[in-house]
């Protein structure tokens, strides 16, 4: 395995192949063809070259074998097109790795751009956009793709335009927040959006991109419903809270809008209408709504502490909002809220007490029962947010726990280890 010192740098090449004997050949000459221009053009050390044949029945593995240099991976059974790349990167030794699809559709020279944008702009993943005006993709996949790449940019304020491009570079210190990864076709849109979702950077380069020597595995419709499954997945993970400060901020304007006419109409003329109860009835379920979100905001941005999350990955309003939502601060609010419900119910809590009836106008009950049904959502959300930092902090201890243990443990296996070798 090819050594290199801390300064060095060098890239692995994964090549994954699934019955590919009609294009592995000519992929694999185009690598090594393009090696020293790589080397040159990103100041690289060393290019290898690692094809991984993903339980392929045909010659595929054979014709990888022909090639000097090239380092080839068999699989017996077929693991999926992500495990393929992920052996080849474990089995690799470049500070940089990186794979194109067997297939013939990429171009190995703009690994060349890719590594330079690693290097000299310290990008965390680099990928070639095949969106081109020169792209031979089908129309379908660049409308899918750019479906995704909006809902991405969207969902973390990124922008890139080819989400599952089949040719990209990492920085091999950079894979620890990346992973874990899937195994299936769904590899390439997962690592997208975990990239950006976790607040690495991730840059890209054009290509261009020809059409596919044989015949394509991939499924528009079905691998379609799964990219967009990877995607929610990575929202889930590093970001579940962007889904409920959206939906607050949705809720909260249509109860603006909603409650405009009404509060206008109060001030003037100091009464309501009786007509308005519908309204009334309509904002009240919204700000119901709004705070039920909003406080599920606060605990889904702490709960994002237990994943695999970057420290830098906290949006600015979501950060805000898991400030607030603290235990403390929901006591108090749901003690101001319970207090508000006395005040808006007296009179027809006083009126029933003297008279045994209720005359008490309806937009006091309604405004009373969205105070008192938030007063117990701030409660059990109190309660949530509690178990939600007691399940941090166990983690932190135990965590805390293996770093104390692990080098205890070596240093008791050393002795025997000196033993044994005398």
């Amino acid at each position: 395995m090819f050594k290199q010192s801390p300064r060095h740098q060098s890239l692995t090449i994964v090549i994954p192949a699934l019955n590919e004997e009609e294009a592995i050949g000519g992929t694999i000459s185009r690598c090594l063809e393009e090696s020293e221009y790589i080397k040159q053009q990103a100041g690289l050390d060393h290019v290898e070259i690692v094809v991984v044949s993903d339980g392929s029945t045909d010659r595929t593995p054979e014709i990888a074998s022909e090639f000097d240099g090239v380092k080839v991976i068999v699989f017996e059974k077929n693991r999926g097109y992500g495990a393929a790349i992920k052996e080849g990167w474990r089995q690799g030794s470049g500070t940089l790795v990186g794979f194109l699809d067997a297939d013939g559709t990429c171009n190995p020279k703009f690994f060349a751009d890719m590594c330079r944008l690693c290097i000299e702009q310290s990008a965390d993943v680099a990928l070639g956009s095949r969106l081109g005006p020169e792209s031979e993709m089908p129309p379908i996949r660049q409308l899918g793709n750019r479906i995704y790449a909006l809902m991405l940019g969207f969902l973390c304020g990124q922008h890139i335009t080819d989400t599952a491009s089949g040719m990209r570079v990492v920085r091999r210190s950079s894979l620890e927040d990346l992973y874990p990864l899937p195994d299936g076709l769904h590899f390439t849109p997962s690592m997208s959006a975990r990239a950006m979702l976790n607040n690495l950077r991730v840059m890209e380069t054009p290509m261009t991109y020809a059409e596919r020597i044989g015949e394509s595995k991939l499924s528009v419709f079905h691998d379609g419903i799964r990219f967009f499954k990877t995607i929610m997945s990575g929202v889930l993970c590093f970001r579940p809270e962007k889904l409920f400060l959206m939906g607050f901020s949705v809720c909260m304007m249509l109860l603006l809008f909603m409650a405009a006419h009404p509060v206008e109409y109060y001030f003037k003329n100091n009464r309501l209408e009786e007509w308005m109860i519908y309204r009334f009835s309509a904002c009240s379920i919204l700000g119901s709504l709004s705070l039920l979100l909003l406080f599920a905001t606060g605990l889904t941005n702490r709960m994002a502490r237990l994943s695999r999350r970057r420290a830098d990955a906290n949006t600015f309003w979501a950060g805000l909002v898991g400030t607030v939502a603290r235990g403390p601060v929901l006591l108090g609010l749901a003690g101001t809220l319970s207090l508000a419900t006395l005040i808006f119910w007296w009179p027809g809590i006083a009126e029933f007490a003297t008279t045994g009836k209720v005359n008490m106008h309806w937009s006091r009950l309604l405004a009373g029962s969205f105070t008192l049904f938030s007063a117990v959502q701030a409660g059990i959300f109190c309660v949530l947010v509690k178990v939600a930092d007691v399940w941090i902090a166990q983690r932190a201890s135990a965590e805390e726990n293996e770093r104390q243990i692990l080098p205890m443990t070596a240093r008791e296996e050393e002795p025997g280890m000196l033993s044994a070798a005398a």
